[in-house]
């Protein structure tokens, strides 16, 4: 799978203390993907750092065959973003 990261995104993972490791690991493996603004797609993977549950979150934009990294953030607010199946 072909996958950038924008420069802006690789600045703000550095200060967040995100590996590029699991930006990738995430959005070649998700365990969910839903929909995002402007049609983006946020793939989503559940990590345990410091003892605690986190939901990484990688925004992308998808461009031919190219995963186009906008932005990535952790969260504990987990039920926040998950979407259950229906």
């Amino acid at each position: 799978m072909n996958i950038e990261i924008i420069p802006l995104a690789l600045k703000k993972m550095k200060l967040r203390k995100i590996p590029v490791e699991w930006v990738k690991e995430t959005v070649e493996s998700p365990d969910q993907i839903v929909s995002g603004y402007m049609g983006r797609r946020v793939f989503q993977r559940i990590y345990h750092k410091e003892a605690m549950e986190m939901l990484l979150r990688v925004i992308c934009d998808e461009i031919d065959n190219k995963k186009v990294v906008i932005t990535a953030y952790l969260t504990s607010q987990i039920d926040r973003y998950w979407r259950e199946e229906k």
